[in-house]
């Protein structure tokens, strides 16, 4: 049995522990335990509960509307890891300044991040979100057509990013991809990266965004960035959304090609 003077000596030591890592024990909180209380409670899924205080709150046809009513549910009442406003004002600068024509968009979840492409692309332009979760993907075209935009702005592909890229070619016509947001599974960012460069469709000047890249982290995608030499790159440093004191970073590649 520990003796109440040990037990008291680890004290200071737990405290430290606690105020060191006390935005990591709320994101714990909001992220893990509160999903899974209210996924017992309610018998939906986080992105259903979402999608529903959405669907009351915003106005229709009205992406600004769309994206402010997730930003105040992701604050306000449960976390759900989407690009959020901050970072977001990064990616329409973005956007807006590339003007791209053909996007392609890894991890769609429930639809966030896809609002946000869309409502900065220019006229004519087309964006392919792929989401391999179907009760996701399901959210998100609901999210997306709330918005206002139709299958000729934004084509939603339901299947894993790793079978979905090799038939972007083939089964959807590209031939270039002007853009692309990676906000999927951390660990396909690199495969996924090397697979678009052997696939042909980026182009000097492409460019490539990936989120979430110093957390939870993509090491791997980071290694290969800096040895390839295809890239023009940097790191746009902020913290986590809908999060405080947990820092997090967006990595902007412009695509150069083989030299």
């Amino acid at each position: 049995m520990v003796s109440p003077a040990i037990a008291l000596a680890f004290i200071p030591l737990l405290l430290t522990l606690l105020i060191r890592y006390r935005y990591y024990f709320v994101l714990f909180y909001r992220a893990i335990l509160v999903r899974i209380w209210k996924d017992c409670v309610t018998g939906l899924s986080r992105e259903e509960r979402a999608y529903q205080y959405v669907l009351t709150t915003a106005t229709p046809g009205d992406p600004d509307s769309i994206l402010d009513a997730f930003d105040v549910w992701c604050n306000k009442v449960e976390f759900i890891s989407n690009i959020g406003p901050k970072k977001g004002k990064i990616l329409d600068r973005m956007l807006m300044e590339q003007g791209p024509l053909t996007v392609l968009e890894l991890g769609a979840h429930c639809g966030y991040s896809t609002v946000r492409i869309a409502r900065a692309l220019p006229l004519g332009a087309r964006l392919y979100s792929v989401e391999m979760d179907q009760r996701n993907a399901a959210i998100a075209e609901k999210i997306v057509r709330l918005a206002g935009f139709d299958d000729d702005t934004v084509e939603l592909i339901v299947n894993p990013s790793d079978e979905v890229i090799p038939r972007l070619r083939s089964d959807y016509g590209l031939d270039r991809l002007d853009f692309v947001f990676m906000d999927h599974w951390k660990k396909s960012y690199c495969p996924d990266l090397q697979m678009l460069e052997g696939s042909g469709l980026l182009g000097k000047g492409s460019m490539i965004v990936a989120d979430n890249v110093l957390f939870p982290g993509a090491p791997k995608f980071l290694r290969h960035i800096r040895k390839s030499g295809l890239y023009e790159w940097k790191i746009h440093r902020a913290t986590l959304e809908y999060s405080k004191g947990i820092r997090d970073g967006m990595a902007e590649l412009v695509y150069q090609g083989i030299k």
